[in-house]
């Protein structure tokens, strides 16, 4: 299905492209890749090609509201012996305003509510217009990617329905629920939420929550605020709570999980247009009594126009272990085509008591050229030295065409 489907993509992409006197608009990018690095399952180095294509067209019928979306990608290992492989991730038509109150979506596509997500061969209904309420549905084969090819079988499902609040500028509200079948056994059941309200134009406040109808626990709560006291301040505050459930026709089902929580606050200030600075904690809470200390510090510099420099020092404390580390990034812009950039990254950290500190190193260099308004070529070269390795090469060259 994935290599068949992204055959169409390619196939579809060039005959509408030469189509002479097409009222359609065609939009996208061609991403080509070469990337070479270690592939740790067969020990040894690889090479590979790949093809990442995104299409859109638009305005297939008068009045504009016929529309065709794709995206795939292909690649082929050319030295390590795993060959070809595709996948294709969405490739759907959709109809949008019927009667001014309905957007219909056909194909293969990515749904994402509050209460799940999923890539789905199937259709998805929008109701709008109709009031202060929204809702939507969709169904269809649950699309499951194994590490070549896509594994899925008979009576893998996936659905789900939301209601959502429309037309009010500060307030957003959806309640959702979603179900997914594994070979006709249901797997997940889940209500969801999601919420965000703007106050007083300088405060946010948003959240999202999933509740385990099978296991009937909350599996992720999320809330927090934003506060913009000034255009260039802004303070933030989370706190989320994590209690990861499975599969119920997966073995880890079975297996006993930990209750995860953390709080998060964050400050970012831009001082002026030369520089700007971020700082946070965030208190972690693990059962049994465990706890972390995460502290955070980071900066963003412009001493001249064409360079930027980034950097950032995180500290991390507590039963999770120790690190510390830095991370510096820069990007100096030669001229309006071509810009260099480099960095690296120093880590120092402990994973328990019983081991001594152990140091990892990251170092890389790159650049991006735009030979026009639609063609540009990129390259990024790293390297890591850590516990496992003593050398790390690793690259990525792409050129990408938009059109």
């Amino acid at each position: 299905m994935g290599i068949k489907g992204f055959t169409r993509l390619l196939l579809l992409a060039s005959a509408l492209t030469a189509s002479t006197g097409w009222a359609a608009d065609i939009h996208g990018r061609s991403s080509t890749q070469l990337l070479w690095f270690n592939n740790d399952f067969k020990d040894k180095r690889q090479v590979e090609l790949g093809e990442y294509l995104r299409l859109s067209v638009t305005n297939l019928d008068k009045e504009g509201k016929a529309s065709l979306y794709g995206y795939g990608r292909a690649t082929q290992d050319l030295n390590a012996g795993e060959g070809f492989n595709s996948r294709l991730y969405y490739l759907y038509g959709e109809y949008r305003d019927l009667w001014n109150k309905v957007d219909i979506r056909l194909g293969r596509q990515f749904i994402n509510q509050a209460a799940g997500s999923a890539i789905v061969d199937g259709a998805q209904v929008d109701l709008k217009n109709v009031g202060a309420i929204g809702l939507s549905v969709f169904g269809g084969r649950n699309v499951i990617f194994g590490l070549d090819h896509e594994a899925g079988h008979g009576g893998d499902l996936a659905f789900g329905a939301s209601a959502y609040l429309q037309g009010f500028q500060q307030t957003d509200l959806e309640v959702s629920w979603f179900r997914k079948w594994d070979r006709w056994d249901i797997a997940r059941d889940v209500l969801g939420a999601s919420f965000k309200q703007y106050l007083f134009n300088n405060v946010k406040l948003y959240g999202n929550t999933r509740y385990d109808l099978v296991s009937q626990s909350f599996n992720e709560v999320l809330a927090g605020a934003k506060y913009y006291p000034l255009s260039n301040l802004v303070f933030t505050g989370e706190w989320y709570q994590s209690y990861p459930t499975f599969d119920t026709t997966s073995i880890y089902s079975v297996f006993a999980v930990d209750r995860y929580q953390e709080a998060v606050f964050r400050a970012d200030y831009t001082i002026n247009e030369m520089i700007g600075v971020n700082g946070g904690y965030t208190s972690q809470w693990f059962e049994e009594g465990g706890r972390g200390h995460i502290y955070h510090l980071g900066c963003s510099l412009r001493p001249v126009e064409p360079l930027l420099i980034n950097a950032e020092y995180d500290n991390n404390q507590g039963t999770n272990g120790k690190t510390n580390g830095i991370l510096v990034d820069a990007y100096y812009d030669l001229t309006k085509a071509l810009q260099l950039a480099g960095g690296f990254g120093y880590d120092v950290y402990k994973r328990d008591v019983m081991n001594n500190d152990e140091i990892a190193r990251t170092y890389w260099l790159g650049g991006k050229y735009k030979l026009n308004k639609s063609m540009a070529a990129s390259l990024r070269v790293e390297n890591n030295v850590n516990a496992r390795y003593e050398s790390d090469t690793q690259g990525r060259f792409v050129f990408d065409y938009d059109f």
